[in-house]
């Protein structure tokens, strides 16, 4: 049985774009999987310790007890920006 040239070329282009459609949504489907959700930016975040200190219900201003760390603000637990 022979097969045409033209008609074998086109189904196999047709199973090779089928294919490479598949695994591209199927590649692009994980890569969504793998990417973490993008956090809020804190309110206390880069503040200095004067206006870190007069936001005391939010943010709390942290100092390192030892090493290098420079004293900075943060959010209180519990509290959501």
């Amino acid at each position: 049985m022979k097969i045409d040239g033209g008609r074998g070329v086109g189904l196999s282009a047709a199973a090779v774009f089928t294919a490479l459609l598949v695994l591209g949504f199927d590649a692009s489907a994980q890569d969504a999987k793998k990417t973490p959700p993008a956090k809020a930016a804190s309110a206390c975040k880069g503040l200095d310790e004067k206006s870190c200190k007069a936001k005391t219900a939010d943010c709390s201003w942290i100092v390192p007890k030892k090493g290098k760390q420079k004293a900075y603000c943060r959010l209180k637990p519990g509290k959501k920006a």
